[in-house]
C-alpha cells in the first residue's frame, strides 16, 4: 500500500485545464494491453493527434512496434511507421512511462476459469501497475469486457490504495470495446462508443475522450450500466445464436434444409433479424462474456438459466459436428473415426480472420485426435498454430497445403471456418467426404459427398 503523504497534494487538481488537453487532442493517451482491441485504439487515437503511449509486458510485442512491424492480421507495417515518423507514438514495456499519460486506457483480455467464473488476473495486475504510477490528474477508463460492478467494486479500491481520491484527485471511467476482427464495414472511428463514469468530472472527460477518438460517443449514467451494455450486446447475440444451433439439429433429423429456412424467413421486412448455425461460438466475446453475468447474478440470488441454456447449446456444437461426421463415415465409407484421416479446413473462429481465441474448431481438432484419428489443418490465415491458453500442447502445428493429390488422402473433409480464399471447387471435386458446417458448399450445388452439420 502506497501511503496518502506519497501521492496527495495540497494543490487540487486543474480540470479545466485537464478537459482542455483531452478534448483538444493535445494530450498523451496510455493504451495498456496491444492487441486486437488495444492495436486498432492506439491507431485512431493517434490519428486524432494524440500522443500515443503502447504499453505491453510482451516486449516482443513492444520491440515490433517500435521497429514498425505489425503482428495483427489487416494492420500494415505502412501505418505503424506513420505514427512513429510523426513523433507521436512509442511502445514501451517500462511502467514509468505511465506517469506522462493524462488518460490512460485498459484494454486487457478477461478470460473465464475452468469453472467458467471470470478471471480477472490480468485486469488486476494491470491496475496493479497502473497503481505503482498513478499521480493527481490522470484518467483511467477500463475497455476489457466484465460483470457489473467491476470498475467500482475491484478497479477503485485499487487506485485509492494509493491515497489519490477517486473523481477529485483522478477520474474513473468503463467504455466497452466493441471490435469486431475482419469487419471491414466498421472502424474503430464509426463504431459508437458506450462511455459510462459515477461522477461527473470522470463522465465528461471520457466523453471528451472518446468523443474525438471515435464518430459518436454515447454516455450513460454509471460504469456498471456501462459494463452491463456491454454483456447485453453479447448475449443477445448467444442466445439467437443458439437458438439457430438448436433449431439447426432438429430440421437436419427432419430432413430440413435450415440455411433454405433462413433465407426464407429473413425477407420478412420486420420481426425477424438472421443468425446463422455453425460448429459452435469462438472469439474474444461470446462464448465468455454471458458467464460473467451469470456469476455475477447468483450473488444476487437470480439464475440465469435462459443465458446459461444458450452457451450450454454452444459449447455442445463440436460434438454435434463430429457426431455427424462419424455418422456419415460409417454410412458411406463403413469406416470409424479411430484410424482415419480428417483434414480440418478453418481453425480460426470465424471467416478471413487469423483470430484462434476460443475457436470451436481446436476443441474438434482434439475430440478427433481423441477418438483415435489423424487429424490435419488446413488455414490459410494461420499458417501454425500459436501458444493459446486451452490448447497450447498444438502450439506449432502446421497448416498443409491443399492439393488434389491431399485430398484425395484423407477420408473426410470437415469445413469448419468458411474463409472466401479457399479453393472449394478443388475441395468438391477431390475430396471423397465433405461434412460443411458453413454452408460453403451450397455454390455448387446438390452433392451425395457433402453433408451439412
Amino acid at each position: 500500500m502506497i501511503t496518502t503523504s506519497l501521492r496527495r497534494t495540497n494543490a487540487p487538481v486543474d480540470f479545466p485545464a485537464l478537459l482542455e488537453n483531452i478534448g483538444s487532442g493535445k494530450a498523451t493517451i496510455a493504451i495498456m494491453g496491444i492487441g486486437y482491441v488495444g492495436f486498432p485504439l492506439a491507431l485512431a487515437t493517434h490519428a486524432q493527434g494524440y500522443n500515443v503511449i503502447a504499453y505491453d509486458v510482451d516486449e516482443e510485442k513492444v520491440a515490433k512496434l517500435n521497429a514498425g512491424k505489425s503482428y495483427l492480421r489487416g494492420i500494415g507495417d505502412d501505418k505503424i511507421e506513420k505514427m512513429l515518423s510523426a513523433g507521436r507514438f512509442h511502445a514501451t514495456a517500462d511502467a514509468s512511462a505511465l506517469k506522462n499519460a493524462d488518460a490512460i486506457v485498459i484494454c486487457v483480455p478477461t478470460p473465464l476459469t475452468k469453472n467458467r467464473e471470470p478471471d480477472l488476473r490480468f485486469v488486476e495486475a494491470t491496475v496493479a501497475t497502473i497503481a505503482s504510477q498513478l499521480r493527481p490528474g490522470q484518467l483511467i477508463v477500463l475497455e476489457s469486457t466484465t460483470y457489473p460492478g467491476t470498475t467500482v467494486e475491484r478497479v477503485k479500491p485499487m487506485l485509492e490504495e494509493t491515497g489519490l481520491r477517486c473523481g477529485e484527485d483522478f477520474f474513473l471511467a468503463f467504455s466497452p470495446e466493441r471490435e469486431d476482427p475482419g469487419n471491414g464495414f466498421f472502424s474503430t472511428y464509426s463504431i459508437p462508443k458506450i462511455v459510462g463514469a459515477d461522477d461527473k468530472k470522470s463522465r465528461t472527460l471520457a466523453l471528451a475522450l472518446y468523443g474525438r477518438v471515435v464518430f459518436s460517443a454515447v454516455p450513460v449514467s454509471s460504469t456498471a450500466a456501462a459494463e452491463a451494455t456491454k454483456l447485453v450486446e453479447n448475449i443477445f447475440r448467444s442466445v439467437n445464436i443458439a437458438l439457430v444451433n438448436e433449431i439447426k439439429m432438429v430440421f437436419t433429423a427432419m430432413g430440413i434444409d435450415v440455411w433454405e429456412v433462413i433465407e426464407a424467413a429473413k425477407t420478412k421486412p420486420f420481426g425477424f433479424m438472421p443468425f446463422y448455425p455453425g460448429p459452435g461460438v469462438g472469439g474474444h466475446c461470446i462464448p465468455v462474456d454471458p458467464f460473467y453475468l451469470t456469476w455475477k447474478s447468483r450473488e444476487y440470488g437470480m439464475p440465469t438459466h435462459f443465458i446459461e441454456l444458450a452457451g450450454q447449446i454452444n459449447a455442445s456444437m463440436p460434438d454435434y459436428v463430429i457426431s455427424r461426421l462419424r455418422e456419415a463415415m460409417d454410412k458411406r465409407l463403413r469406416k470409424g473415426l479411430n484410424g482415419s484421416r480428417i483434414l480440418l479446413l478453418g481453425l480460426a473462429y470465424k471467416k478471413d480472420v487469423d483470430d484462434l481465441r476460443e475457436s470451436p474448431s481446436l476443441v474438434i481438432y482434439e475430440k478427433l485426435k481423441e477418438a483415435g484419428a489423424a487429424v490435419d489443418y488446413h488455414d490459410p490465415f494461420i499458417p501454425s498454430i500459436p501458444h493459446t491458453r486451452e490448447h497450447d500442447h498444438l502450439a506449432g502445428t502446421a497448416s498443409v497445403a491443399l492439393s488434389a493429390k491431399s485430398l484425395r488422402g484423407y477420408d473426410a473433409v470437415a469445413i469448419a471456418t468458411g474463409h472466401s480464399g479457399v479453393d472449394y471447387a478443388l475441395v468438391c471435386k477431390h475430396a471423397g467426404l465433405i461434412i460443411d458446417t458453413r454452408n460453403v458448399m451450397v455454390q455448387f450445388g446438390a452433392q451425395p459427398h457433402v453433408v451439412q452439420a
